[in-house]
């Protein structure tokens, strides 16, 4: 039997994107949207309200807004307290699942032994630059068995609540918490691909974002505080 799955989006003034990320994500088939905002300057909040009141029906997946402190760590910890599903799915605002994404889920969660895993990405703008860039990302967390948040992770709700959650640091959360879930279990790295927006790359340029999202990472390993890394990180929102 399938287990409950809870969608957690959190968002800070995604009002571009988050319209077309619940359409999408709301058609799929889950059992709750839960939007958790953390303090949005434009209209984001008004614009997820609308589209709740707007779309309540059998087929579509119930949406919910939660409001959290800003960080996205707080605000995922905050939405899966909000939740009611067995299976916690972490969405960022500009990332699209596949449509058989709740298939796969609980295709890859019946084996008992996986206690979470997450997608291979792509990005929206077919380009060489996306492509090296998502064939390198996919790579190293297949290798590493580490994820990012753009790769859309999932957890068994025991195994959150067992590892306190995400990590209250303002920077490398999703990367953290990966690597601790590591420790609770198998971990499925799925061939199925998640699509997420190219604007952070295309902003800055391609290269000079990889070379400052790997020194960000190198540093982070040897121990540097993400908050020092944080305004670095900025640099490149």
């Amino acid at each position: 039997m399938a287990m409950p799955i809870s969608v957690i989006i959190p968002t800070l003034n995604e009002e571009r994107t988050i319209m077309t990320t619940l359409a999408h994500t709301a058609a799929l088939g889950f059992d709750e949207l839960i939007v958790v905002d953390g303090g949005s300057l434009d209209q984001t909040p008004v614009l997820v309200e609308s589209y709740r009141r707007r779309t309540q029906s059998p087929t579509q997946s119930p949406v919910r807004l939660v409001t959290a402190p800003g960080g996205r760590a707080r605000q995922m910890n905050e939405g899966a307290k909000a939740s009611g599903g067995e299976i916690l799915l972490f969405l960022h605002a500009d990332t699209q699942l596949p449509g058989d994404a709740k298939t796969i889920i609980d295709t890859t969660l019946a084996d008992q032994r996986m206690v979470g895993g997450r997608f291979d990405v792509r990005f929206d703008r077919p380009s060489m630059w996306g492509t090296i860039i998502s064939r390198m990302m996919n790579w190293r967390s297949r290798l590493s068995g580490i994820a990012t948040g753009d790769q859309a992770l999932f957890v068994r709700r025991p195994v959150f609540e067992q590892m306190g959650g995400f990590a209250d640091m303002p920077l490398m959360e999703d990367i953290d918490f990966s690597r601790r879930l590591k420790r609770k279990g198998a971990t499925a790295a799925l061939t199925a691909t998640v699509t997420t927006s190219f604007r952070r790359w295309e902003r800055h340029g391609p290269l000079r974002t990889i070379l400052l999202m790997w020194a960000l990472r190198f540093l982070y390993w040897i121990g540097i505080s993400p908050s020092h890394l944080l305004e670095w990180y900025k640099a490149v929102r």
